[in-house]
């Protein structure tokens, strides 16, 4: 008797192990599934230079319970697109549509923009020169060597007469050697978009973002010589394609059509909301 009744106190205290476990284990997964006290997921967000830089913070700020975002920078377009091609983070906040594109074709990548944030003032600038009147035959002009944009400043100088495209040609998908009428013998010289500021001292024209043009003082309403703004460029989150459609990526959609980022986009005068 007294074997059986230790024995059976043994498997009464096995049994209440094993049950306080599992209740343990039912309060891990709870917390796991959506508890209060549980961990936030971190969203990591790319990007390359303000004012993007500081609409990634703007939407840490306004991000739904649950989640926050940490601002990855980059120095340069590719970069931060091959960080997101490959898992390094999970959306990025730096490029238009077109740009992203061209990417994904040349690196068999799979990424999708998700939601337009702003649009944004492209312009001509020059040291030398205080209208675009007065260029020279002759003059160099540095342009972005992606097609997206080189497309985007060729139809610049075309909408103002400087040089015509080749009729039939899309202006959108322009490139140097698309040019049928080129009257002032200018000279191109095509340079990656974050090396464009270089070329401020030496070309007679430079084609250039705001958010870069900025580190030199200058802004596309006060020096801008050409300037346009054009809704298929505007800035846009961009996410894996697989993640399209995610509660993660929802989340990031309305912290960055947020309040917030309304208010720096507003205070910003070379850029407007596209959303």
């Amino acid at each position: 008797m007294p074997v059986r009744s230790l024995r059976s106190r043994l498997t009464l205290a096995a049994v209440a192990s094993v049950a306080a476990v599992g209740l343990l284990a039912g309060c891990g997964s709870s917390a796991a599934d959506g508890d209060a006290d549980a961990a936030p997921v971190t969203l990591r967000v790319g990007a390359v230079t303000a004012p993007a830089t500081d609409i990634v913070e703007a939407a840490g700020d306004a991000i739904a319970d649950g989640y926050e975002i940490e601002l990855v920078e980059a120095s340069d377009y590719v970069t931060i697109n091959n960080m997101l091609a490959a898992g390094d983070i999970d959306a990025n906040f730096s490029q238009h549509e077109p740009y992203m594109t061209e990417f994904n074709t040349k690196n068999d990548a799979a990424l999708e923009a998700v939601q337009p944030v702003y649009n944004f003032v492209i312009a001509f600038y020059s040291k030398t020169l205080s209208d675009i009147a007065e260029l020279p035959d002759g003059a160099t002009v540095a342009i972005p060597n992606d097609s997206s944009n080189t497309a985007r400043a060729l139809k610049l100088l075309a909408d103002a007469d400087i040089v015509t495209l080749a009729a039939g040609v899309d202006p959108y998908a322009a490139t140097v050697d698309d040019i049928a009428e080129n009257p002032k013998n200018l000279e191109f010289l095509s340079l990656e978009i974050n090396q464009l500021n270089t070329a401020y001292d030496e070309a007679d024209l430079v084609f250039q973002w705001p958010s870069h043009i900025a580190a030199l003082g200058l802004t596309p309403q006060d020096d801008g010589l050409l300037t346009e703004l054009d809704d298929r460029f505007a800035l846009q989150l961009v996410v894996p394609s697989e993640d399209a459609d995610s509660d993660a990526t929802r989340a990031l959609i309305d912290a960055f059509t947020s309040d917030e980022v309304r208010e720096i986009i507003e205070g910003n005068a070379t850029i407007e909301a596209a959303f």
